[in-house]
């Protein structure tokens, strides 16, 4: 039965988590993509020197938040928040005044840092330590931000870049930022407790004690390297997929016009999985929920990569926005059973680090492939095939994540 109880009793920090994760944006690969025509005809970058420069800031980015990440375990969500916030509007800010191609590297790093990163992380992070018995439920209304921010800013950004320019649609952004972003944030934390359960209470919840792991004790712990693979799966293909799509659409033959409708199938399913999936790890776990939330993605990949007919695209779309919901609160949630909520902040920014990294290597290792003659078609088919044995091993891994998730 829904229970409308825990929404009602939470809502603020709920919206907290949704604001942040929502903020974001700014710093995601959708978003900036939507200025990559402008910014390559501004400093004569081709496709490709512009993309050897987007990795570059979001591979630096990935290294530096394994260091900044841990500040979500020592300072207040409400004072780091609006801290990264801040220090995001500064990064749009600069994306307006950038003079020479070679200062988008420094541009693009803090973009990413602050945005994808940092914001997406305190989000999850304060979503997992401040809810146990309904942690699931938190993460999928916190990572409601991601799919938000894809169908509201894409069509009016173009339609800002045509009014006012490039330049100013990010100035636009760093003013949204600060007027209603912050203001609203503080509002919603402000007068509150640190958390809406205490930190204590959540550790023994259930009558026993749970060992907090640190994060070099992550570091050593085999489960953590088995895990990657598998949850790394998600972020690659996805990115990847979503930034070829216009060369997708043109080896399909659709016109970009049907395929941008029919990717509204994406964040409408994303929303759905996600809270399912929240209701689902609330009652078996996260770690029983692994072997599943990736088998979507394989349905997606088959679907797009064997046929051509007009169902195909709002299905795998569809497909791939029920995986990317569900990640968004499986990967939220597993660390948190698995290794407590103590040092949740330090621990996630390594994994955290990881799928930036991922997002940073698909579009121009797919890229690569296609250039060699390797169709997308045939790129699926062997992503669908690592999927589904990657799941096969998280099945596998379910006495030795029960071992660490009990201890």
């Amino acid at each position: 039965m829904f229970d409308f109880s825990f929404y009602r009793r939470s809502w603020s920090w709920l919206a907290a988590t949704f604001l942040l994760a929502f903020a974001s944006s700014f710093g995601q690969t959708f978003f900036i993509s939507l200025f990559g025509g402008e910014i390559r005809d501004e400093f004569g970058l081709s496709h490709g020197e512009f993309g050897q420069i987007y990795l570059v800031g979001t591979v630096a980015s990935a290294l530096v938040l394994i260091w900044l990440g841990k500040l979500a375990d020592q300072m207040r969500v409400i004072t780091l928040g609006v801290a990264t916030i801040l220090a995001l509007s500064i990064a749009t800010t600069g994306m307006a005044f950038v003079a020479h191609w070679s200062m988008l590297v420094g541009v693009i790093f803090t973009l990413r840092l602050f945005g994808q990163g940092m914001l997406s992380h305190i989000s999850m992070t304060a979503a997992a330590r401040w809810f146990d018995r309904d942690r699931g439920k938190a993460l999928a209304v916190s990572g409601l931000g991601h799919p938000a921010g894809e169908a509201i800013w894409p069509s009016l950004v173009v339609a800002m870049i045509f009014a006012i320019g490039w330049r100013e649609t990010w100035i636009a952004a760093a003013g949204f930022l600060l007027v209603v972003i912050v203001p609203v944030f503080i509002l919603l934390l402000a007068g509150k407790p640190a958390s809406p359960r205490r930190v204590e209470e959540e550790d023994n919840a259930g009558g026993w004690e749970k060992t907090q792991w640190t994060r070099s004790a992550v570091l050593r712990s085999p489960q953590f390297y088995m895990l990657m693979p598998g949850l790394l799966a998600a972020p690659f293909i996805g990115t990847g997929m979503v930034f070829h799509q216009a060369h997708l659409a043109e080896q399909k033959g659709w016109t970009l016009k049907f395929f941008a409708a029919s990717f509204a199938a994406y964040p409408f399913a994303s929303v759905l999985a996600a809270f399912a999936a929240g209701f689902l790890i609330d009652r078996f776990s996260a770690r029983r929920m692994l072997p599943f939330f990736l088998l979507p993605m394989v349905g997606s990949l088959m679907l797009l990569a064997t046929s051509s007919a007009p169902y195909a695209a709002a299905g795998g779309m569809g497909l791939l926005g029920m995986t990317a919901g569900m990640a968004s609160a499986m990967l939220g949630a597993i660390w948190a059973e698995l290794y407590g909520t103590r040092h949740i902040g330090a621990i996630r920014s390594l994994a955290m680090a990881q799928m930036v990294f991922a997002t940073a290597l698909a579009p121009g290792l797919m890229g690569w492939l296609i250039d060699a003659g390797v169709a997308l078609e045939t790129q699926f088919v062997v992503m669908a095939l690592y999927t589904l044995t990657v799941s096969g091993f998280f099945v596998l891994l379910q006495p030795s994540l029960r071992m660490t998730a009990e201890t």
